[in-house]
């Protein structure tokens, strides 16, 4: 088995990929997979506004794959950029 690394994009992920080698699937999320939700509040106020994330309309099929290659490896490695967008990026898919 390999492990599986996911960055935010494709061009990232074939870059990186030919670094790492044949132990390594580097796959991309495409960015963000979740976001609060457009038609009501997105926090909830009962519970110290936490927020009530969503799967953002389109990114089905990438967080379907997502799933389905991590179940396949042994490790998983969210590699997104080291800012605070990546760093939602990761807590998302994680």
């Amino acid at each position: 088995m390999s492990d599986l690394v996911i960055v935010e994009s494709p061009a990232k992920a074939k870059t990186i990929q030919k670094y790492l080698g044949p132990g390594y699937e580097v796959i991309a999320s495409m960015g963000h997979v979740r976001d609060l939700p457009k038609s009501k509040m997105g926090v909830d106020k009962e519970h110290d506004f936490a927020p009530q994330y969503t799967d953002m309309k389109g990114k089905e099929d990438v967080i379907k794959e997502l799933k389905k290659r991590a179940k396949k490896c042994d490790k998983v490695y969210l590699a997104t950029d080291p800012d605070r967008e990546g760093e939602a990026i990761s807590w998302h898919i994680a």
